[in-house]
């Protein structure tokens, strides 16, 4: 089964949730992100886990970047490992 790899790229957390480095795997239950953050790439994650690709500039990936709803407060990107 694939994973989607988290990774905090960018963090000034108000609530100092999220640092950054930290790194997330998902494969399929939620992980100990805050929920504004989660809710927001929830959709990506759920596609990337299901085989599918996203817009990634001008071309399609399995990855993303994402930015918090808190202001741009933590930034995140998301990609695929493959099970090896």
């Amino acid at each position: 089964m694939d994973k989607v790899k988290l990774t905090i790229t960018k963090s000034s957390c108000r609530s100092g949730y999220h640092k950054q480095g930290e790194v997330f795997l998902v494969a399929d239950i939620c992980p100990p992100l805050c929920h504004e953050l989660w809710h927001l790439i929830y959709p990506n994650v759920y596609t990337l886990l299901n085989g599918g690709e996203l817009d990634y500039g001008n071309k399609r990936s399995k990855c993303f970047d994402s930015i918090c709803p808190d202001g741009g407060r933590v930034h995140i990107h998301g990609e695929v490992l493959k099970d090896n």
